[in-house]
């Protein structure tokens, strides 16, 4: 029997191609996009989860008042392991650095290298393809890197042995080689190197400070402790009490971060670079969900359009004592092959849009046909979606009285008008949705791309220091100075974006001492206020002849605030700074010195030449190429052994908003489809409204209706679906869409105009769609219309 439906399934399918060709591309576009977007969604929150300890690992963060940061001290992981016996082991990781490499004569320049404990391989679950985990980290002046690199420095040769001469100085011996990182990995590194080779020279591993925060610490807790909320909450109190009584202060909360949540569901500063948004996932995923609904609401309009050509087919077939269970199956089995083959084309589509998605969106996701757990949820896809748009065609053509059908009224047959419309009206309100969406987030993002930040960034070359630059400043100032293109410069520690350290060691009279106040400091030249054109509000800002030593310091509104003053009496103020009794000389307008997702925060200003990192030089419109060429010249000769490397201050700013930019370009994406996918929705319903309304149609023709007319007469009641759905979606939108600006702190507001975009984008969209319909059915020949009726 039901070799016997898919063999009716088919035929019926080949005699009405366009039917067939209309609801196999909105199945498959829906499915393509669905599985597109069920795919990121699927690598988002895998993240991490590879590791076999996952669900027991967790990082240590730092609160301090409204300062959250990634990063702990060097000595709090070693003494918290010694000490708890709930901690099993713990792993020390360095920041990220930028490091120079040799091998032979070729010289590399690489930035995504750390030092890490020497348990670092046994900790976590990276693979080498060379070499022992026990040893690979055991010696100073070792390294270990991936696969991808060791073909790059040694190509087909063994890298393992190989030596790599490290920033210049020291030669390094390769100790192991990595599997290429999993994609889904929070850490994007290259290379590793044991922290044995820095801790006899670094500070902090030396004293096993408490104070510093510097590195990222991950601990592993033994098998018998609670992984529930209590259990881990117990711990960070015991955590709180030891760390209460090392710093002699109770100004810090540390927390245990989960693994697996670092990816989505971190908002700390100093964080490692690349993390997700869990509220992206969740916006998308939904809207995956919906588009593949919008492709079923499609399915289910099309073939209640054709009712009037299968009804006397149901008539007959019940006429002979079919049943209805059995013309169910029969038409589930249409819907079924018909989501089979739209599936087959998905897949297609699919891997021909992958590489153009993957570059859209920053990932590296692939589909593994000989994955069997794909299959299994491409299966569960089809029957899903087979059964979810056959369902309503199925119930409504077989429920067909075989009486009133063959006496030709069909119309007293019903069909439940208002249930289309609704699902008619569902894509209108996603569509709106997200084109609303998608205005919202351009403006944003035009937001953060044009707005002024309190300094100016436009033409302005940032040089980092490296190798032997930050010894030669002298020297270096003097050439600047000889070469009136590059007479605009200044030296200092930080991007003026990406300040993300401070210190809690300030105070003044009246400070409370337990605000967990933390407030980052930006050492420059004497230069650096009038080269970005920051704001002077009073007093004065730095100059070498009168620089004591750090004593003097300018600050930011905020801080001013803070401590109480106004621009009438903050200057002469004292105050401590870092064990240095220092007084304020000035104070500037408030500037952005991190992301826009961040308020201002207090900041202090020092005039520090020697901690200098940086080099900023601003050009003229006409001579950046020129001034590009003579700075590589100076460079070139200053520093020989490190290549000459620059970038512009506008292009660094907008590469901090890579993931709202790549949310941009997969919303844009989405709601084009959606509209396809929308507009042939609305040709079905037109399709089955004209089809039931073709005799009325014939008769008004005979009468000398004009084909306006019976367009308007047509149309009417899609503007009144759109109409309802504006009044769903319109407060829709507002709110989830507000709810994502929330995310930063400076954002724009969502205007009545883009509302209105969206009214008439759908309205023009729908009036195309229609009118096309409606013409066609217009201008037919009411005759045949009225003789085949």
């Amino acid at each position: 029997m039901f070799k016997n439906y898919i063999k009716i399934a088919w035929r019926n399918l080949v005699k009405s191609k366009s039917f067939s060709i209309l609801n196999v591309l909105g199945l498959s576009t829906g499915m393509a996009c669905s599985i597109l977007i069920l795919l990121w969604v699927q690598n988002e929150v895998s993240y991490d989860q590879f590791h076999i300890d996952s669900e027991r690992t967790y990082r240590f963060i730092v609160n301090s008042g409204d300062f959250k940061t990634a990063v702990s001290s060097a000595g709090m992981g070693p003494d918290l392991r010694d000490e708890l016996s709930e901690i099993e082991s713990i792993v020390r990781i360095t920041k990220f650095q930028d490091v120079l490499f040799n091998v032979d004569d070729t010289v590399y320049e690489e930035k995504n290298f750390m030092y890490v404990d020497n348990n670092f391989l046994s900790f976590f679950d990276f693979p080498l393809v060379r070499g022992a985990k026990s040893t690979a980290l055991k010696d100073p002046n070792t390294i270990v890197l991936t696969e991808s690199m060791a073909k790059k420095y040694f190509g087909e040769e063994d890298a393992l042995g190989q030596t790599i001469k490290f920033n210049d100085s020291k030669n390094w011996k390769v100790t192991g080689v990595l599997k290429d990182l999993p994609p889904n990995s929070h850490f994007k590194f290259d290379f590793i190197a044991p922290t044995a080779t820095i801790a006899k020279e670094n500070k902090n591993f030396v004293n096993k400070t408490w104070g510093n925060f510097d590195y990222y610490s991950y601990f592993k807790l033994n098998k018998n402790v609670a992984l529930s909320d209590t259990g881990v909450s117990d711990l960070e109190a015991k955590i709180n009490a030891i760390a209460d009584e090392r710093l002699d202060n109770d100004i810090f909360n540390f927390r245990l971060q989960p693994l697996a949540d670092i990816h989505l569901y971190s908002d700390l500063q100093l964080d490692v670079a690349g993390h997700g948004n869990i509220q992206y996932v969740n916006i998308f995923f939904i809207v995956a969900l919906f588009i593949l609904v919008v492709a079923c609401i499609n399915f289910m309009n099309l073939s209640t359009a054709r009712s009037a050509k299968r009804a006397k087919e149901v008539g007959m077939r019940k006429a002979i004592g079919a049943h209805r269970g059995q013309l169910i199956l029969q038409f589930l089995s249409e819907s079924m092959l018909l989501s089979c083959i739209s599936l087959l084309i998905a897949v297609g589509l699919v891997l021909l849009a992958l590489p153009f998605f993957n570059e859209i969106s920053g990932k590296v996701l692939s589909i593994d046909i000989t994955d069997g757990y794909l299959w299994l949820g491409l299966l569960v896809i089809v029957l899903v979606t087979g059964f979810f748009a056959g369902s309503y065609p199925a119930l409504y053509l077989s429920g067909f009285n075989p009486i009133k059908v063959l006496q030709g009224n069909l119309k007293k047959t019903g069909g439940n008008l208002f249930f289309r419309n609704g699902l008619v009206t569902m894509q209108f309100v996603i569509s709106t949705v997200l084109i609303v969406g998608t205005a919202v987030v351009y403006n944003q993002l035009n937001f953060i791309k044009d707005k002024n930040l309190g300094f100016d960034k436009s033409n302005m070359i940032i040089i980092p220091f490296r190798g032997e630059m930050r010894e030669k400043q002298d020297a270096l100032k003097a050439t600047l100075q000889q070469n009136p293109l590059l007479k605009n410069y200044s030296v200092f520690s930080n991007m003026p974006t990406d300040l993300d350290t401070g210190t809690t060691d300030i105070s003044w009279e009246g400070k409370d001492e337990n605000d967990g106040l933390v407030v980052p400091d930006l050492r420059m030249d004497d230069r650096f206020i009038d080269l970005f054109g920051i704001e002077l509000l009073a007093g004065r800002g730095f100059n070498d002849q009168f620089n004591i030593n750090g004593k003097n310091l300018v600050i930011n509104e905020t801080l001013m605030k803070l401590m109480g003053k106004n621009l009438d009496n903050i200057i002469g103020e004292k105050f401590a700074f870092n064990d240095i009794d220092a007084q304020v000389i000035g104070v500037v307008k408030d500037f952005h010195f991190k992301p826009l997702q961040y308020d201002i925060e207090p900041l202090v200003l020092t005039q520090r030449n020697n901690d200098a990192r940086f080099l900023a030089i601003r050009t003229t419109i006409n001579q950046t190429q020129a001034s590009i060429e003579a700075l590589e010249n100076i460079y070139t000769e200053l520093n020989p052994a490190f290549p000459f490397t620059y970038s512009f201050l506008d292009t660094d700013l907008e590469n901090m908003y890579n993931g709202e930019q790549k949310m941009g370009m997969i919303f844009n994406m989405l709601a084009i489809l959606a509209i396809f996918i929308s507009c042939l929705g609305i040709y079905g319903l037109s399709a089955f409204m004209a089809e039931q309304r073709i005799k009325e149609i014939g008769i008004r023709k005979v009468l000398g209706a004009t084909t306006i007319s019976l367009v308007n007469l047509l149309s009417k009641d899609f503007f009144k679906l759109v109409l309802l759905a504006l009044v769903i979606a319109i407060p829709l939108s507002w709110y989830y869409l507000n709810e994502w600006l929330q995310v930063f702190a400076y954002h724009i507001n969502i205007s009545w105009w883009m509302f209105a975009i969206a009214a008439i984008t759908v309205f023009l969209i729908t009036l195309t769609t229609v009118s096309y319909q409606s013409i066609t059915t217009a201008l037919s020949n009411p005759i045949k219309n009225l003789r085949t009726e």
